[in-house]
């Protein structure tokens, strides 16, 4: 299209006004079995996070947090992406709303 911006400068544009979006340690948690693994993940505090939550079971589940104020679905045997922090030390509670007794897990900023 005559005139309009490529992708790259659009994207450049945006990680120049945002910079906490340019960089963030990547972190995997898997749901198997309705179980988080590991239970509790250790990261450093005051940096910026990219969690993949990846679902293998069939069914869908939920990746909540009242503490980091997230709460996503993730569909069965797929995965997201939540973006969180830079995190002060401390725990963070998650858990899959869909089995809150049983599901649950930690991030733990260090």
């Amino acid at each position: 299209m005559k005139g309009s911006v490529p992708y790259w400068a659009r994207l450049s544009a945006c990680l120049l006004l945002f910079p906490a979006l340019a960089h963030a340690d990547d972190y995997l948690i898997t749901l198997k079995d309705n179980q988080f693994a590991p239970k509790e993940l250790v990261v450093p505090a005051g940096r910026r996070i990219k969690i993949t939550v990846k679902n293998q079971d069939p069914t869908p589940a939920e990746f909540e947090s009242s503490d980091l104020d997230r709460e996503k679905v993730v569909t069965g045997n797929s995965a997201i992406t939540v973006f969180i922090g830079p995190l002060d030390a401390g725990r963070y509670a998650y858990f899959d709303d869909f089995h809150r007794n049983t599901t649950t897990g930690a991030i733990i900023a260090k």
